[in-house]
């Protein structure tokens, strides 16, 4: 959600009454590391501070807190709800969360602080795109995108690129009213090169009629990677190999699912 978007829902379906709470958490914890409370100021698309108990920061790529810029969010004491493990894989589970700083939990999310101390989120670090050595979360295209009036939905992956190592490729819902033409794709270039800067104009925007999504309305980047690289839905970019579900993957629908346990749904990605 954009600031105009959460504007939007603040005044009129809150009537600027109703505050809007943004928590974060993930189900390794069972519970939340940032959730403000309905008395504490707000500030359109971020979160307020750390949840209650949680000693959360922000650290750099040294292992040293960060503010006013993008870093790794990081639990520097253990919750009572952490998960102690993944079952039959303890090494597994040491390397994923506790591996990178000794006794600090890394979660795998990129974060920063801003001036005023509010929080904000940009993805999973493991979808970090490092153009010309300049460092970015897709979350962060992303924003800068959906800021445009005519932008109702976008999502950014990052391509091989032998100059620069990587490049940025952009996939977009318009709004009703809105017609895809080159105009308005170098329109939405500069969009990004506005806020982001000239170093992370997109290479490309392409104009799709809808993203594939989670249960929970998340975008699966993984999917549209691989639509992108293969021009086709392959069974393989479901989070495991899950044969019922395979010959529902066709060449005309795209498939995400949470967990392999979900009933999918298709959703066409047309581009």
């Amino acid at each position: 959600m954009g600031s105009d978007s959460w504007n939007w829902f603040f005044e009129k379906v809150g009537n600027k009454k109703v505050p809007i709470i943004n928590i974060s958490g993930g189900t390794e914890i069972v519970g939340c590391f940032l959730s403000p409370l309905p008395i504490t100021e707000l500030k359109p698309c971020t979160l307020r501070g750390p949840g209650l108990g949680m000693d959360v920061d922000v650290f750099d790529d040294d292992g040293n807190p960060v503010r006013g810029k993008m870093g790794h969010l990081v639990a520097k004491k253990p919750a009572p709800s952490m998960t102690r493990g993944f079952w039959n894989e303890p090494d597994r589970y040491i390397d994923t969360y506790w591996s990178k700083w000794p006794n600090v939990w890394y979660h795998g999310d990129w974060a920063k602080i801003d001036e005023d101390g509010f929080w904000s989120l940009h993805g999973r670090s493991d979808d970090t795109i490092k153009v010309a050595g300049r460092r970015t979360g897709p979350a962060e295209i992303e924003a800068a995108l959906i800021e445009h009036p005519a932008v109702s939905e976008a999502a950014t992956i990052g391509v091989p690129d032998k100059i620069k190592g990587e490049d940025i490729v952009c996939f977009v819902v318009l709004k009703p009213g809105y017609e895809p033409d080159e105009t308005l794709r170098e329109e939405l270039k500069g969009q990004v090169v506005k806020i982001m800067g000239k170093t992370l104009k997109p290479r490309d925007i392409k104009f799709v009629k809808d993203l594939p999504k989670t249960r929970s309305a998340k975008i699966v980047r993984r999917i549209i990677k691989a639509k992108h690289f293969f021009k086709r839905a392959l069974t393989s970019c479901l989070p495991i190999p899950w044969p019922r579900y395979s010959g529902r993957i066709t060449r005309s629908c795209i498939y995400a699912s949470e967990t392999p346990s979900d009933i999918m749904r298709p959703i066409p990605m047309v581009f």
